[in-house]
């Protein structure tokens, strides 16, 4: 090609220390290195989850063993699939390659919200450890990665906490992510790439972002309700006051399908790039599989009772669901086509990456007609509680959406790493793991016909095929794992070699290759062409004659490295080792309120980890505040006249709304239904008159003090803040007294009502504190003098999370005090 990137700098490299190297892990910005943390730490995370696998199947190899019983088999198959869907397949293919891949395919330097994204990584990271925490704190949940009410209150369960808060705070992590990535897409590409030029795996990370940001409510709905239960009573599933247990698999579902497209944009994307690439040929369609990733992302927020036809949901409800159920198949069919069409007729280069790609499309085809056969109501009520679930969504998942994983990593090695994957070990972990998937899963679709029930820990003998099918299943899984093995020595023998690969070395035709390999802090040492006319600029570049323009790496500023987003992220793991085994009090639902002293010394230890987690996390909060992102004042380039912050947190409203959607929709629900009557006595209605007067005049009150700080009115501005401030505080005292008032009055364990108030407005009081805490942020900036008509903080963010803290309390008022 004629397109070629300015040399990088020469300089002298120098061999680190281990502590150098994580120190600079725990306080980065560099969104490559947080790319490489998520997809580091989602490979432990498969590797752990798949020797979890290995051991379910070798105590299911034949009748009657007893490796692993009851309750123990319960803990590692919870264990399994939690671990590789939270920590491995969502997040590795989101945002460890969309960290990675996202800012350099968009010719950027870095995301929007640099430290955010640090924040988001380590809060990722800590909510692995903090999941694992349950192993020496009594074990792991028995209750699986659905975890199913009534089942996951359960007394002599164990694990369910800390699962639930772990489930929280990776949410979170997620959520930050995914709006970052939004405000990244729509505020800073590069001058002259529209929307419709962007490669197709960007359309693929932001479509994914949109669907996290609407859907997860669902999960961190149903999480925060179930663990609520278990730490105060509240409840909204507990059918001894009314509540519906059937709720909180509405709630689950909700996310957890759109979870499998979650799984899967990001790899067809991944998918599509190598389709492309190694096929010499424009994708096929662009235009058409861009609205399928779109379409898919609409769809699939319509599918979710799918899952619970067997519950006896109304007909009416069943067929619906089975009607959108065969809708999604359309897009998803779409994009198998458009890989079809984009390889056929190229010349195709047949290297590793263009083998997972095209095992992907075999393997995905079979799981996906698999997924409309349980679409089909009659049949799905045969094989709902059957191995023949478990073959489906490992087919989507293990052989569909993992190959493109591995398929990514063998595709982008060499721009990460700036080194080359051994091909004849690449082809042997190819095969090993399609020989071993079709050997562990094509039996259990057989066994599901044949009647064998799924999550049981064993079987007897004398079933016509059980313990044959059952045996080629675990030698399957064997296989699985000798390939998980030599991909992990492919990689490990990869980086003890000089780094030989040079920008492009696959001919790729996106902005990434045209970085060194690996890729320099700032990203590229030159600027590019203003014009577009395709996803594939570097084809169009050098058929028109266009040049890379060099630039001075010493004119680039980049954001500078702090600690202290790590430090508030690993004040949160304190706070939810706190929350999951110990409490502010020594309080159970059933117990009731018991002297500190008679609790045990792992709940005392973790309870006072929760009071020292709380000034830790506002000391490292207000320091991250504290310090500005750059070194220098920067011109920051933006496509739309709002900054970063105010866009990161437009996008990351909309999960907000999504949460209290769901839960205020189950109230609504469970009012409709007579289920949740109010109370004769239940909150005054001139009392939330009064707070809704308060939270108003707030909201006018931090505008105008926006207004103040924009036209240089610096104390007015200061004062303004100082207001809310005091109203928010104001509105919180009410609040507190009304909440003790109400919780003496009558026992919210006795009345759904009174319980679902306290779960939905107790949330909206959180809010309260973290929307103050936000307020505070700008303010304590504007007293140290880290604001000024150039650099506006978190001052945009943090006025409109409080008017939508707003704007929720005034629903809530319509629901609970007026209805």
């Amino acid at each position: 090609m004629t397109v070629h990137p300015a040399p990088p700098p020469t300089a002298v490299t120098t061999q680190r220390g281990a502590w150098e190297v994580i120190k600079d892990y725990m306080m980065t910005t560099d969104h490559k290195k947080i790319g490489l943390l998520y997809i580091m730490t989602s490979i432990f995370a498969f590797g752990l989850a798949g020797l979890l696998a290995v051991a379910l199947r070798l105590q299911l190899a034949l009748p009657d063993l007893t490796l692993l019983v009851g309750n123990t088999y319960n803990q590692v198959l919870t264990a399994h699939a939690g671990i590789m869907i939270f920590f491995f397949l969502i997040p590795i293919g989101l945002f460890g390659f969309g960290n990675f891949f996202l800012p350099l395919q968009l010719g950027v330097r870095d995301v929007a919200l640099p430290r955010v994204n640090t924040f988001a990584v380590w809060l990722f990271v800590f909510s692995l450890i903090l999941l694992l925490a349950g192993l020496w704190n009594g074990g792991l949940p028995g209750v699986g990665w659905t975890f199913y009410y009534p089942l996951s209150v359960d007394a002599n369960q164990t694990g369910v906490s800390v699962f639930m808060v772990a489930v929280i705070l990776n949410g979170i992590g997620s959520l930050l992510g995914s709006a970052n990535f939004a405000a990244t897409v729509i505020n800073l590409r590069t001058p002259g790439m529209s929307l419709w030029k962007m490669p197709i795996f960007a359309w693929s990370i932001f479509a994914t972002s949109l669907l996290q940001l609407v859907s997860l409510g669902g999960l961190t709905a149903a999480a925060l309700v179930t663990y609520l239960e278990i730490k105060l009573g509240l409840s909204m599933f507990n059918p001894g006051i009314g509540g519906t247990p059937i709720l909180m698999q509405q709630f689950f579902w909700f996310y957890s399908h759109p979870a499998v497209y979650v799984m899967l944009l990001p790899y067809l994307g991944i998918g599509a790039e190598i389709a492309s690439t190694m096929a010499r040929k424009p994708l096929f369609g662009y235009r058409v599989m861009v609205y399928s990733l779109l379409g898919i992302v609409l769809v699939s927020l319509l599918v979710w009772a799918h899952h619970m036809f067997a519950v006896g949901l109304p007909e009416s409800w069943q067929i619906a669901f089975a009607i959108a159920t065969l809708l999604v198949a359309v897009p998803t069919g779409v994009k198998i086509f458009n890989l079809i069409g984009t390889l056929w007729g190229g010349r195709i280069l047949m290297k590793t990456p263009t083998y997972w790609l095209v095992g992907f499309i075999f393997n995905f085809l079979v799981g996906g007609i698999t997924g409309v056969s349980l679409g089909m109501i009659p049949f799905d009520y045969q094989v709902t509680m059957s191995y023949y679930v478990v073959a489906h969504f490992h087919n989507v998942m293990m052989f569909g959406t993992a190959f493109l994983a591995f398929g990514g990593i063998a595709y982008w090695w060499p721009k990460m790493t700036g080194r080359f994957l051994d091909e004849k070990l690449g082809l042997w972990h190819f095969w090993l793991i399609m020989v071993g998937s079709w050997m562990t899963f094509l039996p259990q679709y057989i066994l599901g016909l044949l009647g064998m029930p799924r999550r049981y820990y064993t079987y007897p003998a004398g079933n016509f095929g059980w313990t044959e099918l059952n045996f080629i299943s675990t030698l399957g899984a064997l296989t699985l794992l000798a390939g998980g093995i030599v991909w992990v020595y492919n990689m490990l023998q990869s980086l003890r070699r000089p780094i030989t690969a040079g920008p492009n070395p696959w001919g790729g035709f996106t902005l990434e290759w045209t970085a060194a390999s690996p890729p320099a802090p700032y990203n590229f040492a030159h600027e590019f062409p203003r014009t577009f006319p395709t996803e594939r600029p570097l084809y169009d570049w050098e058929k028109n004659g266009e040049r890379l323009i060099p630039l001075d790496p010493k004119s680039i500023h980049l954001p500078v490295d702090s600690i202290w987003p790590f430090m508030t992220a690993l004040s949160l793991l304190l706070m939810g080792y706190g929350l999951s085994f110990g409490w502010f009090t020594n309080y159970t639902p059933a117990g009731g309120l018991r002297p500190f002293g008679e609790a045990g010394l792992n709940f005392q230890i973790a309870t006072v980890l929760l009071y020292l987690s709380i000034p830790l996390f506002l000391y490292a909060l207000f320091k991250w505040a504290g310090t500005r992102e750059y070194a220098v004042p920067v011109e920051h380039h933006h496509l739309t006249k709002y900054d970063n912050g105010f866009m990161g947190m437009a996008w990351f409203i909309i999960s907000e709304v999504g949460l209290f959607g769901v839960l205020i929709a189950g109230y609504v629900y469970l009012r409709l239904i007579g289920a949740a009557e109010p109370p004769a006595l239940r909150p005054s209605i001139w009392l939330a008159a009064l707070n809704t007067l308060i939270l108003v005049s707030s909201s006018f009150v931090v505008h105008k003090a926006e207004q103040d700080h924009h036209h240089g009115r610096y104390t007015w501005f200061r004062l303004g803040l100082f207001i809310t401030l005091l109203l928010g505080a104001l509105f919180m005292i009410f609040q507190v007294y009304e909440f003790a008032l109400f919780g003496t009055e009558s026992d919210w364990k006795q009345n759904l009502w009174q319980s679902c108030f306290f779960i939905i407005v107790g949330l909206h009081g959180l809010h309260i504190l973290i929307g103050g805490t936000g307020i505070a942020l700008p303010y304590y900036q504007a007293l140290t003098g880290k604001m000024d008509k150039y650099n506006h903080g978190s001052l945009t963010a943090a006025s409109l999370y409080w008017h939508l803290v707003d704007v929720v309390w005034l629903l809530i008022v319509a629901i609970f005090y007026a209805w």
